[in-house]
């Protein structure tokens, strides 16, 4: 008896028809959220200036949170939002905060610490901070090693001084034979414990300033590298405009460093491991407290 047999079977039929228009759908819904993840919840961000040394270094990768004073306008990745004064949930940082203002006339992210809230005076006088008519403490501590970096740290990033000439007296060789700085280096600590490090090597316009009062919702913010920072001291266009910064205009919160790279990575695979800063990984960005709150 004879057997029937099948036609044979096409490539075209194997095989399903690509729906392009799901894929593209798919690949623009995984966008949206990723831009809703980094508005709403998180961010990466990367440190390419010296302003916040020693806390920070260039070729720092950290984590932003975006929720922590609320969500404005520049909350939104990219700046795709108009810019305004309005605050979903908003709540006001403390003393001794890393946030990350938007520059007043650029669309440019900044990242400062927060020294003064709405309502305070502060005046600078030589260097030292004095909050409503008090001089912070502030202590002399063995000076910070940082490293010497000449392919990373090029510039101070507020384009006036060259960092490696103003840092090239506090140039050192390591028992290691490698080279580092070694700047002058104080302790900081606010009426609510927060406590952190700073670099003040040199007499300079910004040591300078006020007295000035911080008007509502905004915060004064400094940079801790106090001589290489422009911060809320500095006049525009390289500074934020000698004034507070509008807490609308925070994007975040400074979370912790995920990782770090000194500047040696190429394309080399081996580099990528080796230009690895290892005990920078996972360093929290909260200042830390004090035992002893008091200002002197």
């Amino acid at each position: 008896m004879a057997t029937l047999e099948s036609p044979p079977v096409t490539d075209s039929e194997t095989h399903e028809k690509i729906n392009w228009f799901a894929e593209i759908r798919g690949l623009g819904l995984m966008l949206i959220a990723v831009l809703a993840f980094h508005s709403l919840v998180a961010k990466p961000f990367y440190i390419p200036s010296t302003s916040m040394m020693p806390t920070l270094w260039v070729g720092d990768r950290l984590v932003v949170s975006k929720y922590p004073y609320g969500w404005s306008w520049a909350s939104a990745s990219f700046h795709l939002l108009p810019r305004s004064t309005w605050r979903v949930l908003p709540q006001t940082p403390e003393y001794g905060d890393i946030v990350i203002p938007v520059h007043p006339t650029r669309d440019e992210d900044y990242i400062k610490r927060v020294v003064a809230l709405p309502g305070d005076t502060i005046e600078v006088k030589g260097g030292q901070i004095i909050l409503n008519g008090k001089a912070i403490k502030r202590e002399v501590v063995p000076s910070v090693r940082l490293p010497f970096e000449p392919d990373l740290m090029c510039a101070d990033g507020i384009g006036e001084h060259p960092c490696l000439d103003s840092y090239e007296q506090f140039r050192r060789t390591g028992p290691d034979g490698k080279d580092y700085f070694d700047p002058p280096t104080w302790r900081e600590t606010f009426t609510n414990g927060a406590t952190f490090l700073t670099i003040d090597y040199m007499e300079q316009e910004l040591d300078n300033f006020g007295p000035y009062t911080v008007p509502p919702e905004s915060v004064f913010v400094m940079g801790d590298n106090r001589d290489l920072s422009a911060d809320s001291r500095a006049p525009l266009p390289r500074g934020l405009g000698q004034g507070a910064v509008p807490l609308a205009n925070i994007g975040g919160r400074a979370e912790f460093i995920t990782f770090s790279l000194d500047g040696s990575t190429t394309w080399n695979p081996a580099t990528w491991f080796s230009s690895l800063r290892g005990d920078r990984a996972w360093t929290t960005l909260r200042p830390a407290i004090a035992e002893n709150a008091a200002a002197k």
